[in-house]
């Protein structure tokens, strides 16, 4: 073939050699023009692909052509085979700090069958995080003391947070005491309703750092109780819920887990009420649930912790955050091994495995066991054996001494 030139052409010819050259380029890259552009639309500048397309190109957009599946019908089966290794049992017994027994408190047998599920995933003890107090605490202190069971279960008092005003206090730290006596061996869990919905006796917000909360976190401080305090959600209820929210899922089938801005104060302003009140109580521990929601920033975490040697932190229901990040989740757990503990949240038997994996193995890539949760795969991050057994019961027993302290491995 001749070199092309059009510098003697006719502007004729020009034009017919023009778009010979281009057809030609586009032919011998592997497609022809009506293939690389028909159905596609250019992605917008800073805004990217239109609604109902995808990037297939740099720059390029496009729909398919099929009729796409829901979200919640799209359910695709990964093809990697990987080495896989199913963890019934945690390797060491466990202490679950963020139990919630409930009703298996309320006779011998309900305990009984609670027992066995955690025998049968190695869980020695679980403490009870259901806000009881009063009556109710002592009668379940007394069902699990009366019972062969008194080692498995310990009650966390609740505390009453309606109405704070003038004598509130008081009140609030007599009954307190009164529940330690009756058996209890720390506070919580604290409800996210602190901060975000309880209204004081004048109708304004209770913010968790009130001064008129102090009598009580000093009453902490001076028993030895831990206080176990859940503050905000996920810090995705507090965004706009579009289809940027990797949360949009769990809101669209449960409306009432998003916080319109309208009503509620932001994710950044309860988290600094809450450390405002960590650090105005030094001499008290606290427990903040579910790695603060933070374990999807744990630099920000780490920050919290490195600052506050009062602060500890629990990993119920963020497992979907430290599994897909396990060479960073690894390196924290490690850093922060004093500071961790385990709590599960919802008591289904079923699914603590899926914590035992994602903490004792390098598994990878395989399923978090609700889906709505979270769209994305697990890791193994693979704890060293000393990491696990603060994680799973040491920790525990170091920060609430009214636990069994006997019986656990050396």
């Amino acid at each position: 073939m001749r070199p092309f030139s059009v510098s003697s052409a006719s502007p004729t010819h020009a034009r017919r050699a023009c778009i010979g050259a281009l057809l030609l380029s586009s032919l011998l890259a592997g497609r022809s023009f009506a293939q690389s552009d028909a159905g596609e639309t250019a992605a917008r500048p800073g805004a990217g692909c239109p609604p109902g397309t995808t990037e297939v190109r740099p720059g390029a957009c496009r729909a398919p052509e099929l009729t796409p599946p829901s979200i919640v019908d799209y359910r695709p089966r990964s093809t990697l085979v990987t080495p896989s290794h199913p963890v019934p049992r945690a390797k060491y017994p466990v202490i679950d700090f963020h139990g919630h027994p409930g009703e298996r408190l309320g006779s011998v047998d309900a305990l009984a069958a609670m027992v066995r599920s955690l025998d049968s995933i190695n869980v020695r003890l679980t403490l009870s995080a259901d806000n009881r107090s009063g009556q109710e605490l002592a009668r379940a202190v007394a069902l699990v003391n009366g019972s062969p069971y008194r080692d498995r279960v310990r009650v966390l008092a609740g505390i009453d947070f309606r109405g704070v005003g003038p004598g509130w206090a008081e009140k609030a730290v007599a009954q307190l005491e009164a529940d330690v006596a009756a058996g209890a061996v720390g506070v919580g869990e604290i409800s996210k309703g602190v901060g975000l919905s309880i209204r004081k006796a004048d109708g304004s917000r209770l913010r968790i750092d009130d001064p008129a909360l102090d009598p009580v976190w000093d009453a902490c401080a001076r028993l030895r109780l831990p206080v176990f305090i859940h503050t905000a959600d996920p810090e995705e209820f507090f965004r706009p819920l579009d289809y940027t929210n990797e949360r949009w899922l769990e809101q669209a089938l449960f409306p009432r887990r998003h916080y319109d801005p309208e009503r509620f104060p932001s994710f950044d302003e309860l988290l600094k009420e809450r450390d405002n009140l960590f650090r105005r109580h030094p001499k008290t521990t606290f427990v903040t649930a579910h790695m603060g929601w933070q374990a999807n920033d744990l630099a920000r975490l780490g920050k919290l912790l490195d600052e506050l040697p009062n602060v500890y932190t629990e990993i119920g229901a963020v497992l979907y955050d430290i599994g897909r990040q396990p060479r960073g989740a690894h390196d924290f757990f490690v850093k922060y091994q004093d500071r961790l503990l385990f709590g599960k949240d919802s008591f289904q038997p079923g699914e603590y495995p899926y914590y035992w994996r994602v903490l004792e193995t390098r598994d990878e890539y395989f399923d978090y066991y609700r889906g709505y949760h979270a769209f994305w795969k697990l890791y193994g991050v693979d704890l060293p054996d000393a990491v696990l057994q603060k994680v799973y019961f040491r920790n525990a027993l170091k920060i609430t001494p009214r636990l069994p302290q006997t019986g656990w491995p050396r």
